[in-house]
């Protein structure tokens, strides 16, 4: 059957298609790898860091995600829902950051390739119309155009430009490093992210209170607060334990806070501690582990007697700040070893005032620094309910044992150091001082050296970028039609930061310089002036 004896209707076959899978990968795969692309994903990784500097984080603190859910018990669950209290933790940030770093890698590691094989070739062919370019100009000279070569390629030597010599003609190249700078900040931004993420997977981070004369090893079940990577395990922790002698505050005359300094032995378990003294911008560094110093505070003490005699002398709690201007301070004290066998256990509910000044019969701080500590109290006795099995805070009671009537007011009292509260019972309640604390917090991040170097690397790069131009220039010789000697035929192409006609200019009038040295410098041999060999 020919062509005009097809059916009408039936059109021919046409030429055979990719297959449409393979087509569609290829084109996503393009499209992603693109540095627009690359550009977009990194204003959406910021954007997505957004609501994690705007709203608490469980990660940071877990007790101000409780409070913004009782402050907006509506608003919350819908946040919550969409991982905004776990920013950095969420399905969708893990997306964008896995999308951008895929993106980085197929843009940067095949333009470094390229780059790669363009350090090692020769510059390009002088293009056929010099006089095209945006920089170029016409030297006359009496050399032939041989030696007139000569001098241009001498010329751009000095200036460190890579000289290639072809038949009349001349190609000069420098500024690859420009280039470089450009891979090396891309190649450093995919080193930062895997320096991140890998803090993230392999680091661990607790906060823990440490009254003066105590300690505590690292151990995730000691921390007040404690979290880590899905890669750590308890096994991986670091065996350091550290013990603090003493804490010292120093404020200024307007008592705001000048520095605050921690004297602490460190060492592996079982072993004598070494001593040392840590600030807040001055960290215990240990085999990639820090210890900082973020907040200190008040631990009262005090001496209890039980009616059989029974002594507890200098027993203490952190009271948490309350006032960080006068550090006013709240927390309790649970003594269940005093009446365990019964029903009255003690506990102790208190304000602690460093400088402390009675107003109306009620107790408060003037100052922060510990001039006249007082602190008020009220006393409980009864069942604490710490066996349980429901978790507790520590630095403060359980409001349901009190209003179960299972905690029963039995007395309470402003004190300053030495009084002492008489409970009915006979029990006596001393204020016997206080001791500070310190609040530390011991991280470990893998990464953290892996950071710092594609940081230094990355802004080295940037600076080769912003600084280094890439400029080519060509150079082309002719004899002169109207008389002896050559014309010189010289052009730029500059690419980068600032103004290429100045330098253009700069460099033809130190070859027209040159040219008329070699010009009048006598021939070695024939004392005339130098000839085209």
């Amino acid at each position: 059957m020919t062509v005009l004896d097809r059916p009408t209707g039936v059109s021919a076959p046409g030429p055979s298609m990719p297959r449409r899978g393979a087509g569609l990968l290829l084109r996503w795969w393009r499209r992603l790898t693109a540095m627009r692309t690359a550009i977009i994903l990194l204003f959406l990784l910021a954007l997505a860091a957004v609501p994690g500097s705007l709203l608490p984080q469980r990660s940071l603190s877990q007790n101000n995600v409780n409070t913004y859910f009782t402050d907006h018990p509506t608003l919350a669950p819908v946040l919550d829902r969409l991982y905004l209290f776990d920013v950095f933790s969420s399905p969708w940030f893990a997306a964008v950051y896995l999308l951008l770093f895929v993106s980085l890698i197929g843009c940067v590691l095949p333009r470094g390739l390229e780059h790669a094989r363009a350090m090692g070739a020769a510059p390009p062919p002088a293009p056929r119309t010099l006089t095209r370019l945006p920089d170029s100009g016409r030297l006359p000279t009496e050399l032939p155009a041989g030696e007139a070569l000569d001098v241009v390629e001498e010329e751009l030597r000095v200036r460190r430009f890579r000289v290639v010599r072809r038949a009349g003609e001349l190609s000069a190249e420098k500024g690859y490093l420009k280039e470089t700078g450009n891979v090396l900040f891309h190649l450093s931004l995919i080193a930062l992210l895997l320096g991140l993420a890998g803090g993230k997977l392999w680091g661990y981070e607790g906060s823990i209170l440490v009254t003066e004369g105590q300690g505590f090893c690292n151990s995730f079940q000691q921390y007040d607060t404690y979290s880590s990577g899905p890669l750590v395990d308890s096994a991986d922790l670091t065996p350091l334990c550290i013990d603090l002698a003493d804490f010292r505050a120093e404020y200024e005359p307007n008592l705001t806070a000048s520095s605050f300094t921690a004297g602490i032995t460190y060492g592996p378990p079982g072993e004598k501690g070494r001593p040392a003294t840590i600030g807040v911008n001055h960290p215990l560094r240990v085999d990639g582990d820090r210890v900082y110093v973020t907040g200190h505070g008040f631990s009262p003490t005090f001496t209890v007697t039980a009616p059989d005699g029974t002594t507890f002398r200098d027993v203490s709690q952190p009271f948490l700040p309350t006032d960080q201007s006068t550090m006013s301070s709240e927390g309790a004290l649970k003594l269940p070893d005093l009446g365990a066998d019964g029903d009255k256990q003690l506990a102790l509910q208190g304000f602690f005032a460093p400088t402390g000044v009675v107003r109306g019969g009620i107790l408060t701080s003037v100052d922060p620094r510990p001039l006249v500590p007082q602190v008020a109290i009220v006393a409980y006795q009864g069942y604490l309910g710490l066996d349980s099995g429901i978790p507790q805070s520590v630095y403060s009671l359980d409001p349901s044992q009190i209003e179960r009537g299972r905690l029963e007011r039995v007395g309470a009292a402003n004190l300053e150091v030495g009084q002492s509260l008489a409970l009915p019972d006979g029990t006596s309640i001393t204020f016997s001082g206080y001791r500070e604390f310190a609040s530390l917090q011991f991280s470990h991040d893998p990464g953290q050296v892996w950071v710092l170097g594609a940081a230094i690397a990355l802004l080295a790069g940037l600076l080769g970028m912003l600084l280094l131009r890439r400029e080519r220039v060509f150079a082309r010789a002719a004899p002169d039609e109207d008389g002896g000697g050559s014309v010189l035929t010289v052009a730029s192409l500059t690419r980068g930061s600032g103004e290429s006609g100045p330098r253009f200019a700069a460099l033809s009038d130190d070859l027209r310089t040159a040219l008329d040295a070699r010009t009048r410098t006598p021939h070695p041999q024939t004392g005339g002036p130098p000839r085209d060999s």
